[in-house]
């Protein structure tokens, strides 16, 4: 398990994960600590496809410029393809944590390759089914982690851009938790 706390934000629309992902960048919160996770189409647009430019990921599709913006802001991209959930696109450190779970072998029982990179972040198991349900319904998960002090900024400044759930996991809540 990851020694960082993290809080996860559920939303609705790209539009409305844009736009915290802009009040996050303005409040001074570091974005190499933040990851966003959604999949990669939609039944209402015609994707063209997916390439690399060196250390940058396009997408062609109804909403490219959305995650181009992301694969220039945050660290690291990726594109999978997880039994599911279906084609997903992650763009920040979540990518090293899936990868990681997926290496590792350490898919826990019962969740996805996605759902394994979150556990492994610190996420509790109930929530991470709660934030796979909303990969599958076409949900944006907006996600910080580090320290409490950071974190609880975030978790702020996130209240504030109205997404349809907010969720701080800190250390202490997973440890009393699993005792």
């Amino acid at each position: 398990m990851s020694e960082q706390n993290s809080v996860v934000a559920i939303y609705g629309a790209h539009t409305s994960a844009e736009e915290a992902v802009k009040e996050l960048q303005r409040a001074g919160i570091d974005m190499h600590s933040l990851s966003i996770i959604g999949r990669g189409y939609h039944t209402d647009e015609n994707v063209v496809g997916y390439y690399n430019t060196g250390d940058r990921m396009k997408y062609w599709g109804k909403v490219g410029a959305f995650w181009g913006g992301f694969w220039g802001l945050l660290f690291g991209s990726a594109f999978f393809a997880i039994p599911g959930l279906g084609a997903v696109l992650v763009a920040g450190p979540l990518v090293a944590w899936i990868v990681g779970a997926l290496e590792g072998a350490v898919v826990v029982g019962g969740l996805s390759a996605v759902g394994a990179g979150l556990f492994s972040l610190g996420i509790p198991k109930d929530s991470v089914l709660k934030y796979e349900t909303a990969l599958k319904t076409d949900k944006f998960l907006l996600i910080v982690h580090g320290s409490a002090t950071e974190v609880e900024k975030a978790r702020d400044v996130l209240e504030s851009t109205h997404p349809e759930n907010v969720t701080f996991h800190s250390l202490e809540a997973v440890a009393a938790a699993a005792r």
